[in-house]
């Protein structure tokens, strides 16, 4: 048999994922639900097509496609389905971006075509960096979150709430994003530190000055009272008074309540409509007037007087000048303070009054918290990240976008009774712009209904994946026989959003956990432990790094840390998984080569020899261990593990004590003999099982290196298609061996301390010694003369002599 010089991971890569494909070995097959096997059912975290594949995606992608392919290996029938998120927000930033376009300036179905057709130019190269990462989800089956089938399961489930009284529409105040110009939800809000100034203005009673510490001091014009706490002797006169604005010179009451700090800042709370919950809340409770100073697009209003027109942060710069002109800025101190921005484009959230549809979620909080308890967080610590966002929420969901790009509301509004009209669910996907409701209500025809304009929030339909992967929508058999699913994987930057989201529906329209597990991953840090971001030059290419390694290279630095932990990159450990993909080609050439003319047999102890027995019984620990830790879903230790068995068992020691066996000392016989000699058949029965066991073992994690060696040689004998859907090795307790491992340790041992002398007195490996003498107990030399004759041939050794003591020591 030829084999290949070296191995080349470009052409081999590429020529594993066409071949995966072409023999569709991930590919879900609808009769594999009536093969009574067990189904391992994954909620594939859907990447937004609008960006690129980034380190993070890499590694966290990749922890989980390790568990995936232990598990298809154990004989799962494996639903794992590939989706991208195309909906929203993102996408729309994209096209404007690439095609120099703003959608508020073009016309709402021109702008959605340019949106559906820049997705079909962009996926199949976005979802090419998965593959190429050896992701083993079926892409023959993929979805878009925002392509018909999507959309009729994100207007059933709206429809379906609608109808059990969860989602209602409301002009109340919302968070709002002044650049994106839409109503974001919390989760979508992200705590930024930033430098500001805390200032104290002040009000005036009279000819008392009140003050006030702000950080806000363009919400001026938005105030509507004053509030101090009712036992806060400083106030208490000024109860049923009011104050005057500064600058605006209007009156607002000075009110008191309890949640008030008395030891914050001056005791005085300015309330305007609207800086942040504190304000919406006081608003609500003593049904205040309303005052909105800002712009759906972050600039002032007629209400601020001659400040209309300016940017918030232009106005806070000139209301600031004019209070000190006025002697009404008594104080100034730097801070640094948290504030909510938009995760999207870090712009700064503001507070707006406006009409959104909304899904209750505050009144199920309970039940929300409990849901967590069914499920098996992995890590476990993760789950109070999630039962901490829950306990803290403080709004209802809120659905609703202004924007041009997403899945429209199945809704309409009667111009007469303003009622709303729903669609039918025969008639989803519905765009309520080009399309009339079934049914009109009486006394009612065409002009008289207006159709909803707002889209939904990506995250109503995200939230759904299990739902479109099974085909809930259709009522499939699919949904029935898997939901809920067995795993969810994600990262642990969306427990607030996708993992909070989906068990909300998973409860609200099934009254069931959306999945049984869930596992999540870490981030990816800068090799400083930075986070890494575009703005500080810190990002780490994954396609440079495929390009440079391999892409079994960057799965084996994946490997190389426990779930949920923060990984920083390192470069060298990319460079080990290189080496160690090279070192498993080599050692497999080896064995190969040594495998000529062999003829795989089932493994009979009586034959084997103490070496043989030796490896067997270690590889039997390291197939429990690393069975263990994919079961465990601990990838990072089953690979180090299996990378330990590898290197110092296999590599190391067992191939240099086989040798001689399998060519050595045999080259002055025949062919033939030495085809028959039985301790070249022993040595070469155990070489084709441990070196197959161990490819298998390195399989969920290198997946390539691995089909490259199994289509090489095993193939022929196996006769599987492919290592990843072959059987998991199964540990064997009749090929424990404790007695041989003892004894192989020694020989391991000694010989470590002969390959020592000759490094040390700067003499070749394959240098004869004369002789050695071995200080050992009566015991020990009983067992290394046993091995006596390995331990000759490794060592090129010609005469080993015994002393008898209490330590084993080696003199030359």
């Amino acid at each position: 048999m030829e084999l290949p010089k070296r191995y080349e991971p470009k052409e081999s890569e590429k020529k594993w994922a066409d071949f995966w494909d072409k023999e569709d070995i991930f590919t879900f097959k609808e009769e594999e639900l009536n093969e009574n096997k067990e189904i391992y059912s994954i909620d594939t975290p859907p990447p937004t097509v609008s960006g690129k594949m980034h380190i993070g995606h890499a590694s966290s992608y990749s922890q989980g496609d390790m568990i995936v392919r232990y598990h298809r290996m154990t004989g799962k029938t494996i639903f794992y389905p590939f989706g991208t998120d195309d909906n929203g927000l993102p996408t729309e930033k994209l096209v404007e971006k690439t095609k120099k376009v703003k959608s508020t300036r073009m016309e709402r179905s021109e702008f959605v075509e340019l949106c559906e057709n820049t997705i079909k130019e962009i996926k199949p190269e976005f979802t090419s960096d998965w593959i190429k990462l050896g992701i083993s989800a079926n892409y023959k089956n993929s979805y878009s979150t925002i392509d018909k089938h999507s959309m009729k399961t994100s207007q059933k489930s709206f429809i379906e709430l609608f109808k059990k009284g969860r989602i209602y529409e409301q002009e109340s105040p919302m968070s709002w994003c002044p650049k994106c110009q839409t109503a974001i939800a919390q989760a979508e809000f992200e705590n930024v530190d930033m430098t500001s100034h805390f200032s104290d203005i002040a009000f005036k009673h009279k000819d008392q000055d009140l003050i006030i510490a702000t950080t806000r001091p363009e919400m001026i014009p938005a105030c509507v009272a004053l509030f101090a706490h009712p036992e806060d002797e400083r106030y208490k006169n000024l109860k049923g008074k009011f104050a005057t604005v500064p600058l605006f010179n209007y009156e607002v009451p000075i009110l008191f309540d309890e949640a008030v700090a008395m030891d914050k800042g001056t005791g005085l709370m300015m309330v305007c409509t609207f800086g942040d919950k504190e304000d919406v809340e006081k608003w609500h409770k003593y049904k205040l007037p309303l005052k909105t100073v800002f712009t759906k697009d972050g600039k002032l209003n007629s209400e601020a007087g001659k400040y209309e027109g300016l940017q918030i942060k232009e106005a806070r710069k000139e209301i600031l000048n004019d209070l000190k002109n006025e002697n009404l800025l008594l104080k100034q101190k730097d801070i640094v303070h948290a504030v909510n921005v938009h995760e999207r484009c870090g712009t700064e959230v503001e507070i707006l009054k406006t009409k959104q549809w909304f899904i209750k979620v505050l009144d199920k909080k309970q039940e929300l918290i409990e849901a967590a308890d069914k499920i098996k967080w992995r890590p476990e610590f993760m789950k109070k990240r999630y039962v901490h966002w829950v306990e803290n929420l403080q709004w209802d969901w809120c659905i609703s976008r202004q924007r041009h790009f997403g899945i429209p509301f199945p809704v309409w509004r009667s111009k007469k009774t303003g009622e709303i009209i729903l669609a039918e669910e025969t008639q989803l996907p519905v765009d309520p712009i080009k399309n009339e409701p079934k049914t009109l209500p009486s006394d009612h025809n065409s002009s008289d209904i207006i159709p909803e304009t707002d889209v939904m929030d990506t995250w109503a339909t995200s939230s759904l994946t299990p739902q479109i992967a099974l085909n809930w929508a259709e009522n499939s058999e699919n949904f029935k026989k898997i939901y809920p699913e067995t795993i969810r994987l994600q990262a642990h930057d969306i427990i607030r959003t996708w993992a909070f989201y989906t068990i909300t529906k998973g409860i609200f329209h099934h009254n069931e956990i959306p999945w049984k597990q869930i596992m999540i991953s870490g981030f990816v840090l800068d090799p400083k432990g930075n986070k890494m971001s575009k703005s500080k030059g810190n990002t780490i290419s994954p396609q440079e790094v495929r390009e440079n390694y391999s892409s079994d290279a960057i799965r084996y630095w994946a490997a190389g840390t426990k779930l949920g932990e923060d990984i920083p990159y390192q470069e060298k450990d990319v460079q080990t998984g290189k080496k160690t993909i090279n070192k498993i080609f080599n050692a497999s050439k080896f064995a190969i080569m040594n495998l000529e003319n062999h003829t795989p047999k089932e493994i009979n102890k009586t034959e084997l020899e103490i070496m043989d027995k030796w490896l067997l019984s270690k590889l039997q620990k390291t197939i429990k261990l690393a069975t263990q830790g994919f079961e465990e879903y601990e990838y990072s230790r089953a690979k180090h593990e299996t990378d330990k068995f590898f290197w110092q068992k296999f590599c190391d020691n067992y191939l240099e004590f086989i040798k001689h066996r399998t060519y050595g000392e045999d080259q002055e016989q025949t062919a033939e003999h030495r085809t028959q000699n039985p301790s070249k058949l022993a040595a070469q029965t155990t070489l084709y099982n441990a070196l197959l066991t161990q490819i298998k073992l390195f399989a969920p994690i290198m997946p390539f290196i691995t089909e490259e060696i199994y289509q090489m040689y095993f193939k022929e004998y196996e006769k599987t298609t492919s290592i990843h859907i072959t059987n998991w090795p199964k540990y064997n307790s009749e090929l424990i061996d404790e007695e041989s491992e003892i004894i192989g340790d020694l020989a391991v041992e000694i010989n470590s301390e002969v390959r020592k002398y000759k490094s040390e007195n700067k003499l070749s490996l394959k240098e004869e010694l004369e002789k050695i003498t071995i200080e050992c107990t009566k015991e020990q030399q009983e067992q290394i003369q046993k091995i006596e004759k390995d331990l000759k041939k490794v060592g090129n050794i010609q005469k080993i002599e015994y002393k008898e003591e209490k330590e084993l020591k080696i003199n030359f």
